[in-house]
């Protein structure tokens, strides 16, 4: 059985194809050819392929036209541009019908091969990213959880497995992860998913109202109290409580808290009868609790009832795969909420999306998305309209913007080289900054460092 991923590659140019063929053929790949444009929109009807890799200046029919016509017939097909012509007119008309990449001629033989692996990769992942959704239920599609990166098909992975189940959940993730879109998956695909999901933020109410609106109160038990009310751990009865930011709980509240997960029974404020509950309890935090209990502000005993399963959300900065992704989900859900004809991203504004580091993540992501485009007047937003966002290297005099690399024969390893210096630069010299910045380890950037001959 042929396992090989077969790549059609379009020029009318026949020793370049030549030359295309016998490099792609020794990295192990199927190579079918086509000398124009229209040849290779009749072949993508014919068979399928893994991918295209196609020339923009041919004869007959374009690569740009024949681009147009391969993605009508197959959306999911990546296909990669050539170009003798260097310019940005080019690659921006290639991304807006559809090209995964472009690269230039002569071709950098390293790039190449990384993109067509990053190309194939994009597609493997989005099947998979697929197939779990549909695994986990509809639900997932109307949370919006929206990732493909390694650490997110895991984290949705364990989520499918940790969903059956009535083990008591901590998220845990910086502000504007999605921690509770990943409680909604967690309840909305277990077998509470017929009962209430039931939220609540423990840091933005103050103790007193906290304890009653868990709870509940009786009559007259405190001033204002004119007759009894249900908590929530009474309304999330059969279903599941989410309590956000439960950090924040004073350790009075804490030890409460801790009572009614222990005996599944609740005392409402001002009362003596103790009522039975069945909910499952999911919480989450942005802070780190180990260190809490270290500090005396957090009970060990209610961490280790809360934490029987616990899930980490990476933050943006540390799963760009998903930046673009989520941008162009939100741009096409902002864009038809405001009537605007908005098809995409210019590749100097997608440039900026991956390399700002998202402090405040997705939901800083989606703010800046929702304001570019309202206050884009054309088609395609442009790094201008995202000048909001501030990356490291912007603010340096010698920054030199990604795409800019590529149109030149640069290696990949001088590419990394240069990428990791000015962000080390960018961080004033401080190397945990800076490797922050880069996604990689401490230890990982002073391997890098030395091998560069930049330290000793």
């Amino acid at each position: 059985m042929n396992t090989k991923s077969t790549i059609l590659v379009v020029d009318d140019d026949s020793a370049h194809r030549t030359m295309l063929r016998t490099l792609l053929s020794g990295w192990q790949y199927d190579i079918i050819e086509a000398d124009d444009g229209s040849t290779a929109i009749e072949k993508v009807r014919e068979r399928p392929f893994d991918l295209v890799l196609m020339d923009v200046r041919m004869l007959k029919v374009s690569g740009l036209e024949a681009l147009n016509e391969i993605k009508l017939y197959n959306p999911a097909i990546p296909v990669i541009i050539m170009t003798a012509y260097s310019s940005l007119e080019t690659a921006v008309e290639a991304i807006k019908k559809g090209a995964y990449d472009y690269l230039t001629k002569p071709l950098d033989f390293d790039k190449l091969k990384i993109t067509i692996k990053r190309a194939m990769e994009h597609i493997r992942l989005k099947e998979e990213n697929r197939i779990l959704k549909e695994s986990l239920g509809k639900h997932f599609d109307r949370q919006n959880i929206i990732g493909q990166s390694p650490s997110m098909i895991k984290l949705l992975e364990t989520v499918a497995q940790v969903a059956s189940s009535e083990a008591t959940v901590l998220i845990n993730g910086e502000s504007g992860t999605g921690k509770e879109l990943i409680a909604g998956a967690i309840h909305f695909n277990s077998p509470r998913k017929n009962g209430p999901f039931v939220k609540i933020n423990c840091a933005a109410i103050t103790e007193t109202l906290l304890e009653s609106e868990l709870f509940g109160h009786e009559k007259g038990a405190f001033t204002g109290a004119y007759k009894r009310k249900d908590g929530r751990f009474v309304q999330a009865r059969k279903g599941s409580l989410f309590l956000d930011e439960v950090s924040e709980m004073t350790l009075a509240m804490q030890v409460k808290l801790l009572r009614v997960i222990q005996e599944r029974e609740i005392t409402r404020v001002g009362g003596d009868d103790a009522v039975k509950v069945d909910v499952r309890v999911i919480g989450a935090t942005n802070r780190n609790l180990i260190n809490m209990i270290k500090e005396g502000s957090f009970r060990e005993d209610l961490f280790y009832r809360l934490n029987v399963i616990s899930l980490d959300i990476p933050p943006l900065r540390k799963r760009r795969d998903d930046i673009v992704l989520l941008a162009q989900h939100f741009l096409q859900d902002f864009a038809a909420k405001n009537r605007k004809q908005i098809k995409g991203f210019t590749p100097k504004a997608i440039d900026r999306l991956i390399r700002y580091d998202w402090p405040g993540n997705v939901r800083e992501l989606m703010n800046a998305v929702e304001r570019a485009v309202v206050l884009d007047r054309t088609e395609h937003i442009d790094d201008e309209d995202l000048a909001i966002i501030q990356t490291p290297l912007d603010q340096t005099a010698e920054s030199t913007p990604v795409l800019e690399y590529m149109n030149y024969n640069t290696t990949l390893e001088d590419m990394e080289k240069t990428a990791v210096i000015k962000t080390l630069k960018a961080s004033d010299g401080n190397k945990s900054e800076a490797a922050r910045r880069l996604g990689i380890t401490r230890k990982t950037l002073h391997k890098k460092l030395k091998g560069y001959g930049v330290m000793p």
